[in-house]
Parts: C-alpha cells; sequence; structure tokens
C-alpha cells in the first residue's frame, strides 16, 4: 500500500483553471456560432441565417448573463443581503430572451427553428470540450482540466 503514489494536492479539486474552462467554451461557442453563420450565409434563406445569429448572438449572451448572475448569488454575505435580492437576474434573463425571440419572430424577421438551432450552440461547445478532455486523458493518462 505504501507504494501508491499520493496523487492528491491540498487544492484538490477546486483547481484556478476553471476560468480557463469557462474562456474555452465560450471561445468554442463563438466559433460554432460564427462556422454555422458562414454555412447558413451559403446555404440557407435570409430569414433562417438571422434567425440563426440572434440564436447564437442570445446564447452568447445568455451564457455571459448566467455566469455572472450565478456568480453574484454566490458571493452574497448571507447575513448582510438575502439571496432573492441578487436572484432575480437568473431568471429575468429568461424573460429578456423571450420578448427579444417573440419580438423578432412577430416582426417576420427570423425563422424560429432556426432561433432555436442558435441558441443550442452552448451544446457543440461542450461536446468539443469534452473531446478535448478525453484526448487529454488518453494522451497524459491524467485530467487536464
Amino acid at each position: 500500500m505504501n507504494q501508491i503514489a499520493d496523487s492528491m494536492e491540498p487544492q484538490g479539486l477546486v483547481r484556478d483553471t476553471d476560468s480557463a474552462l469557462e474562456s474555452r467554451i465560450f471561445r468554442t461557442m463563438i466559433v460554432v456560432t460564427i462556422a454555422a453563420l458562414i454555412g447558413s450565409a451559403a446555404l440557407a434563406p435570409w430569414r433562417f441565417t438571422t434567425g440563426l445569429m440572434l440564436g447564437g448572438g442570445l446564447s452568447l449572451l445568455n451564457h455571459h448573463w448566467l455566469k455572472t448572475s450565478v456568480a453574484a448569488i454566490f458571493n452574497i454575505n448571507a447575513s448582510a443581503q438575502k439571496p432573492m435580492a441578487q436572484s432575480w437576474r437568473y431568471l429575468f434573463r429568461y424573460f429578456v430572451v423571450g420578448v427579444i425571440v417573440f419580438g423578432a419572430y412577430k416582426l417576420r424577421l427570423i425563422s424560429l427553428p432556426a432561433t432555436l438551432v442558435g441558441l443550442c450552440s452552448f451544446v457543440p461547445a461542450l461536446l468539443i470540450e469534452a473531446f478535448r478532455q478525453f484526448y487529454f486523458v488518453i494522451i497524459h493518462r491524467e485530467e487536464s482540466y
């Protein structure tokens, strides 16, 4: 038993590279959205392309807004403020996204399915990050986060 290396550090599970992971996911969302827009501009009607652009932009805004609103909720001093004071932003972002999409749809500027596809730009970004992590686990035989 004493031959097993102690690979657990005092910092353990929380590392400083969490912000690097968030940055990679955000950059990958941007790349996925731009790639989809380029393909859509060449092959699809303009309403589909504008819907994809609106959905991708709202997805990027939603990701940033989610990160800041959740950080605000967890950084509240429990004795000074109630969490509900800052958590309204978490729910308010759904309202804002819904109003923008509804308004653009009623003005016939977008295709609703394309907007929903654009809003899902987080999914391919997560899949790309998962493949990246699997690659580093297989190549280096260790975790890379």
